[in-house]
């Protein structure tokens, strides 16, 4: 008879694919008394639509691009309608805002929110243009683990120097999450896919995208093209450059090694 004194250990089961959609929503208007809340509500519906686990959105989504738009705190009550959105779907919604921290220094920031609530989980590292002027670069690479894959997060200028996705990768990820805004126009657009497609080639990696369309606080227009590379630099899945734009795509363990 075989022997139980050593009984073989059963494997750990490979996770699934986890389902992700990038959005970039319609902005509200900045500087109005009600920005933080139409935009909420415009979030918690692409949260809805997508119905995937994963929900990722652009670079300061919950105020548009205005660098003097005030923090927003992850316990405002404004969020209500998108923590509900998240809990009815069973989503993660990573959103882009300001935010400061207990000393005062200030962010640009991804939240994730989810049925629970919210919270910052990551703050961005490379600066760019006036954003020095009021905000403190966060200080290193953070990898957020989602149903068993690590999803290293990124905001714009991050994503466009390819020492902080080197960073990011050495923490072991599956895919690399970047939330950003980019002009408009064909130059423009060719930088943005260049960036992820790069990143994705270059680590072996997903890379998932969400980017302003439209107007965004400041900027009067966005590229658009929000979407998902696969391992290798292959092009899954794209929106157009109108806002509103909403994409799905699945993401899979790379099977790289991880810490």
């Amino acid at each position: 008879m075989p022997s139980s004194a050593n009984p073989p250990v059963p494997a750990r089961p490979v996770p699934g694919p986890l389902t992700v959609a990038v959005a970039q929503p319609v902005c509200a208007a900045a500087g109005r008394p009600d920005t933080v809340s139409e935009n909420v509500a415009l979030h918690a519906e692409a949260a809805r639509e997508a119905g995937t686990r994963l929900v990722v959105f652009p670079e300061l989504s919950l105020t548009g691009y205005d660098l003097a738009a005030p923090a927003v705190d992850p316990a405002d009550a404004r969020l209500a309608p998108l923590v509900a959105a998240c809990a009815a779907a069973g989503a993660v919604a990573l959103v882009g805002a300001p935010a400061v921290e207990a000393d005062g220094r200030e962010s640009i920031a991804t939240l994730a929110v989810t049925g629970e609530g919210a919270e910052v989980v990551y703050r961005k590292m490379r600066l760019h243009g006036a954003e020095v002027e009021r905000f403190t670069p966060g200080g290193k690479p953070v990898v957020l683990e989602l149903d068993g894959l690590r999803l290293g997060l990124a905001i714009c200028a991050d994503a466009a120097d390819p020492t902080h996705a080197e960073e990011t990768a050495a923490l072991g990820i599956d895919a690399y999450v970047a939330s950003t805004l980019y002009g408009p126009g064909a130059a423009q657009a060719e930088r943005r896919d260049g960036h992820v497609r790069d990143r994705a080639a270059a680590h072996g990696v997903w890379c998932v995208l969400a980017t302003c369309a439209g107007a965004t606080g400041e900027y009067p227009d966005s590229s658009g093209g929000s979407g998902v590379w696969a391992p290798g630099g292959g092009l899954v899945a794209q929106a157009g450059t109108a806002p509103g734009g909403l994409v799905r795509a699945e993401v899979a363990r790379t099977g790289l090694p991880r810490q």
